[in-house]
């Protein structure tokens, strides 16, 4: 009788120590069908019809969960990895120079760390305070057909660039804030230009956010320090700057977005800078339809002196909490120096469930 006891003790203690810890497999799948049409403005034009995914969000998968220390201290990690939907490979989120990281075991995210009243540590693969805050206002939810994501240059080159400390805080009063710093570790990244490599990038970013009510705002900065090269000389080895400020109103009848970016010495060559602008707004029609329409624009300084422009509308139908249908349209135009515009158009429908 005494051992049945302390086994049922034993068991319970063990049940009180699961009940503490939280382990949850989540995912996206993310697919869309449509055509992608390129021309370059004299002559050479290119139309694919494709089956492609994460029109919407990158399609993944992860494991994440938390760990009660005790005292409102909780341990928590995450792992996150990116694929291709339509073909099954792995895959995320590519940098600007066009290099995925797909080849990673969790190429998304990968970090370890601690959450609490002062807000929460992660170490690892995590996307900067900048990343965080730079799509938080762009219409056409954010997508591959949004504009912004098709002609705006002020973004973190090197994507989500691993070997991270970062650290945000709780809510104020619906004020809020983060702090990140990616170490380069001599790292070389090979970008698709033949010869040209970044070199050693140390990254800091920074961000604050306010939330409350219908308005929402956002404030993000990125300093990337690196060298870049081609074979042995270097090109540029100034400190690339990049800025990001994005507000919302939801007015009921419609949320209004907008953006505005700005970088300086991009590719960490100086005087290669651009400045950009986003507005856009999101109508709910009925309780299952959304439409969302933007317009965005930027203009280039220096040896990328070049203005683009784009806009985009989309919808997405809800058929439950996880899963949505959707469909737009984007059609961008880039300016080149002593010849006719180039363009960029994108019809598309897809759907998007969540697990």
């Amino acid at each position: 009788m005494k051992k049945s006891l302390v086994a049922l003790a034993v068991l319970a203690a063990s049940g009180a120590s699961f009940a503490q810890s939280s382990v949850t497999l989540y995912g996206l799948a993310d697919i869309w069908f449509g055509s992608v049409k390129a021309d370059d403005g004299v002559g050479n034009s290119v139309t694919q019809t494709k089956l492609d995914s994460g029109g919407v969000n990158t399609s993944r998968w992860g494991v994440k969960g938390s760990e009660d220390l005790g005292g409102g201290l909780k341990a928590i990690f995450k792992l996150e990895q990116g694929f291709a939907l339509d073909t099954g490979a792995a895959k995320s989120t590519s940098d600007i120079f066009g290099n995925s990281q797909g080849n990673q075991a969790f190429s998304r995210e990968a970090y370890v760390g601690f959450s609490g009243g002062f807000g929460d540590v992660k170490l690892g693969k995590v996307w900067t305070a900048y990343d965080d805050v730079s799509g938080a206002s762009n219409a056409v939810f954010d997508s591959a057909l949004a504009p912004m994501n098709n002609v705006f240059r002020s973004t973190g080159y090197l994507g989500n660039p691993g070997n991270t400390i970062y650290y945000s805080t709780p809510s104020f009063s619906g004020f809020a804030g983060a702090i990140s710093y990616s170490m380069g570790e001599d790292a070389v990244y090979q970008t698709p230009v033949p010869n040209v490599t970044v070199k050693d990038t140390n990254i800091l970013s920074l961000n604050m956010t306010y939330s409350a009510g219908p308005l929402a705002l956002q404030l993000g900065y990125q300093a990337q320090e690196a060298t870049t090269s081609f074979g042995n000389t270097v090109i540029g080895d100034d400190t690339a700057e990049f800025w990001r400020v994005g507000g919302s109103y939801d007015f009921g009848m419609a949320t209004v977005k907008g953006t505005y970016g700005s970088v300086a010495n991009l590719g960490n060559v100086t005087g290669v800078d651009a400045d950009e602008y986003q507005i856009g707004a999101d109508f709910p029609v009925g309780p299952a339809w959304v439409i969302s329409a933007s317009y965005a624009a930027s203009q280039g300084k220096g040896i990328l002196a070049e203005d683009a422009q784009g806009w985009g509308i989309a919808a997405t139908y809800t058929l439950s909490k996880r899963t949505f249908l959707y469909g737009g349209y984007n059609y961008n135009t880039y300016e080149v120096d002593s010849q006719p515009d180039a363009t960029g158009e994108i019809l598309a429908v897809g759907v998007q469930h969540r697990f």
